[in-house]
């Protein structure tokens, strides 16, 4: 029975630590909402910035890790200005997303996602279940950082300056 444990909690632990190199196709056929109210494909957002590394910051208004966060990320946007920051809102209300850029000067390109936190091809893929979530993509549209949870995290930095 001991043996079974052991090799059942190993494979639930590999399973959560799954780091894809690239968005799947549901994922990047998914709709958002542009903050001139158009929608948008992911997709068509990524290629819009390859050739740059991009920082994903998927947060939201209500959220207060996210809030707290906002001062580091002012500081690492301010540090590494090459970078695109790509804010991707899970607000299911599109005037408290509107409203919460506004308040908090939250920089960079700004996209919601309707659907909000639960639901969505998009947070499927990522296996959302915490917020703030940060990710790098590289130049060609790849991941090269899935998930980080702190704007501080060295990982972040580190996919930023890799080549």
């Amino acid at each position: 029975m001991k043996i079974f444990s052991i090799i059942f909690l190993l494979f639930l632990t590999s399973c959560a630590f799954e780091t894809p190199a690239e968005f799947s196709e549901k994922a990047l056929n998914e709709s958002l909402i542009s903050i001139q109210n158009e929608t948008i494909v992911f997709n068509e957002i990524i290629k819009k910035y390859q050739g740059k590394k991009v920082l994903i910051n998927i947060w939201a208004s209500w959220c207060a890790d996210c809030i707290r966060s906002l001062p580091e990320m002012k500081k690492f946007q301010k540090a590494n200005p090459s970078v695109i920051f790509l804010n991707i809102s899970v607000d299911e209300n599109p005037l408290a997303w509107k409203i919460g850029i506004e308040r908090f000067q939250i920089l960079g390109e700004h996209y919601n996602l309707p659907k909000g936190m639960k639901n969505g091809d998009f947070v499927d893929f990522l296996n959302l279940r915490w917020i703030p979530r940060y990710i790098v993509v590289d130049e060609n549209g790849g991941i090269s950082l899935f998930k980080a949870t702190k704007i501080t995290d060295k990982a972040i930095l580190a996919a930023i300056k890799t080549n």
